[in-house]
């Protein structure tokens, strides 16, 4: 009779510190961390897709830290028509070339890790926002208090598992969406801290490391400014806690920290192209925005079909009033998006405990919306990346929603919360494995209905550059079938035809492309390729001259492209010696001192004119130009070599080395300098290292690899 009453005692003891362990804050954010981090595990064994290439492995930014201010005086892409200004993004690839090298594993650890430590500072910012005096909660009761710690942490969870932020987390590229949250909530929650303490001296860094934090979230990506604008909703019609003192002084330093960013924009050299603009309609970008807003809702609440290259727009709809009316009955997102729109006017205005909250989340959702809304014209008229930072209005918004059923709900609630963390969680793991490499991302892509050209081409690429060119042939054509005008798939089909051995045809398409590119640059980017392509082709042909002539007419339209002025020089080299390369690499590197190519290949140009001051300084600069080069180095060493000063030498080589430590050929270089010093037992240590390194490259477990 004595052991029930002993077992209750145990039973509810034992509840008691489950439910205290919970309640405490290092678990919330432990479990947050972890799950953010291990859902998305599957990305780090992917490639470099898309615009990976161009950001990680051939961005002359990111190869050395005496950059880092540099970027700032340059756009993220240097041959786009777009102006997006993000030299944070550049600083952070820069880190991870410093650490990684090329090795696309480290990038995508460090996107994880931004993703997730976005993902603790919104739990954090939204604790606040749930606490007493931040405006969105107004019980005294411990127990909602209780319930809006959990509501904070609910929709933390659910933003950090939820699939469709794949795109800025999965693909390398898209990291400055992390990156601009992480500065920007970082930032807020600074200012917060500086208000609440009374240290003078510790206001003195709080304040400044936040305004420090604004402008790097700025210089992150563009969307840090609509986080300005919710924190100044925020403190200004919501915070109860701060006086009009206090508000006006933070409209000031906010317009302060912008002007400092807007200051930055002006450094990079405008873009003398503006990009193509679509004349649309009111009554179209109307449509468009409802359409975009259904979408959108339908993605954050059953993300079921997620694919890159998005499109909600056809513009055979809209073509004549006729046209339009016949597929009013198909605008299913259109209504979709009425649907959505209702539910948040509804939630707005119906009171209750969680409606401050509700129209919190309603501010920070549209806020965040109606830049992507389609109002203007972006590079796409959905992205579901651009959804990181409304996602968090979203599911505040259910937040406040969830706040105002009774109590004898809170179970269900939790339930269904933890089961949609669960299968959230599943569908992004899943498509986290989309991205693993290359030609599964663009079929998967394709499959779920990713339509466009650009996804299509660089699939048709993949298949060509395995050699398979009559299935490249096939898709090109097909692409070009339903967009003729589209000069990155004729170019493509080009290629292919050359490989097949349709020379005439090819020719022709690359001429054609190549008239044509200064009219095409308007519209598309990276049009110099077919110039490129045909001066190739001539060469080959041994019509260097005509090569030369068409380098020289595309570099009055190209003048920054190093591509077209290092064909250039090389082919001025081969048929008029080094002073005419070298003059017209000089004028390039005067222009861009930053370029680690041009420098190497001064370096080489000088050395081949004997000229061996003149190239070891250039050498030494482009070593300095790119942490892990080691060309230039071996060719300092050559020259050492040549002029008898093998301790220089050898300690050059030894530098090659550090950088590229599982080269064989670096350390037979070494061994056969340390020969010509009399150094015979150590030049056979680094022999043996080399032929250990083979060994190792050519066994069977690595060449299943």
């Amino acid at each position: 009779m004595n052991q029930v009453p002993i077992k209750v005692t145990l039973g509810s003891s034992f509840r008691a510190r489950l439910i205290a362990f919970c309640g405490k804050q290092w678990p919330r954010y432990f479990f947050l961390g972890a799950i953010g981090f291990i859902i998305r595990l599957p990305a780090i064994q992917g490639g470099l897709i898309w615009d990976d290439i161009i950001l990680t492995r051939d961005n002359p930014f990111i190869k050395s830290p005496l950059l880092a201010l540099e970027t700032f005086r340059h756009y993220l892409f240097l041959d786009s028509l777009s102006g997006h200004y993000r030299p944070v993004q550049n600083l952070s690839y820069m880190f991870d070339y410093f650490f990684w090298n090329t090795d696309p594993a480290g990038f995508h650890l460090s996107n994880i890790l931004l993703h997730v430590a976005a993902g603790l500072l919104l739990y954090r910012l939204l604790r606040h926002l749930f606490g007493k005096g931040a405006g969105l909660w107004n019980s005294d009761d411990p127990g909602m208090a209780r319930a809006g710690a959990l509501a904070a942490f609910i929709i933390s969870g659910i933003w950090m598992v939820h699939p469709v932020h794949s795109a800025a987390i999965d693909y390398i590229s898209g990291r400055a969406d992390s990156l601009a949250f992480v500065f920007s909530a970082g930032a807020w929650l600074l200012v917060l801290r500086a208000r609440i303490t009374k240290t003078r001296w510790l206001k003195g860094i709080l304040y400044p490391l936040a305004a420090l934090a604004g402008v790097l979230a700025l210089c992150s990506r563009e969307i840090a400014c609509i986080w300005m604008l919710i924190f100044l909703v925020h403190t200004l019609a919501f915070a109860r806690d701060i006086g009009k003192k206090v508000k006006i002084t933070t409209i000031v330093c906010c317009a302060l920290v912008f002007g400092a960013y807007a200051e930055l924009r002006q450094l990079p050299v405008a873009r003398a192209e503006k990009g193509f603009t679509e004349n649309w309609s009111a009554a179209v970008r109307g449509t468009l925005m409802l359409r975009a807003l259904g979408d959108y809702g339908r993605l954050m609440v059953f993300p079921g079909n997620l694919h890159m290259e998005r499109n909600i727009f056809d513009p055979d709809n809209y073509l004549s009033r006729e046209s339009w009316r016949k597929t009013v009955a198909s605008e299913y997102l259109s209504i979709l998006g009425l649907v959505v729109l209702a539910a948040f006017i509804y939630g707005c205005a119906r009171s209750g405990i969680g409606q401050r909250a509700r129209i919190m989340g309603t501010v920070w959702f549209f806020a965040a919306y109606l830049p992507i809304s389609n109002i203007v014209q972006l590079n796409a008229t959905v992205a579901e990346h651009w959804l990181y930072l409304p996602s968090v209005g979203f599911l505040l918004f259910l937040g406040g929603c969830a706040l105002d059923l009774p109590r004898k709900f809170g179970a269900g609630l939790a339930a269904i919360a933890a089961i949609a963390i669960l299968a959230l969680s599943v569908r992004s793991t899943i498509r986290s494995s989309d991205w693993s490499n290359e030609e599964k991302f663009y079929k998967s892509t394709l499959a779920a209905g990713g339509t466009s050209c650009r996804v299509g081409v660089n699939l048709g690429q993949i298949y060509a550059n395995r050699g398979e060119y009559a299935i490249a042939e096939k898709m090109f054509r097909h692409i070009l079938e339903t967009n003729p005008d589209y000069p990155i798939a004729r170019n493509n089909l080009a290629n292919v035809l050359v490989h097949e051995g349709k020379v005439a045809e090819g020719e022709a398409l690359f001429a054609r492309d190549a008239q044509h590119a200064n009219e095409a640059r308007v519209q598309y980017p990276r049009t110099w390729i077919a110039v490129l392509n045909l001066a190739n082709m001539r060469s080959r042909a041994k019509d260097d001259a005509g090569a030369i002539a068409l380098l020289e007419r595309a570099r009055a339209d190209y003048p920054e492209v190093w591509e077209l002025i290092s064909l250039e020089s090389e082919l001025l080299r081969r048929t008029q010696g080094p002073l005419p390369a070298l003059r017209l690499i000089e004028n390039y590197t005067r222009q861009n001192w930053w370029h680690h190519a041009a420098w190497l290949a001064e370096g080489r140009l000088y050395a081949e004119n004997n000229d061996v001051a003149q190239s070891s300084r250039a050498l030494r600069y482009a070593a300095l130009l790119d942490v892990h080069d080691v060309q230039a180095l071996n060719l300092l060493a050559a020259i050492s070599v040549r002029q008898n000063q093998l301790a220089q030498a050898c300690a050059t080589q030894r530098r090659a080395i550090a950088r590229e430590p599982n080269q064989p050929r670096q350390y037979l270089m070494l061994a056969e300098i340390l020969d010509k010093m009399g150094r015979t037992s150590e030049a056979q240590n680094a022999r043996d290292d080399a032929t250990r390194l083979k060994a190792i490259a050519t066994s069977p477990r690595i060449a299943a690899n």
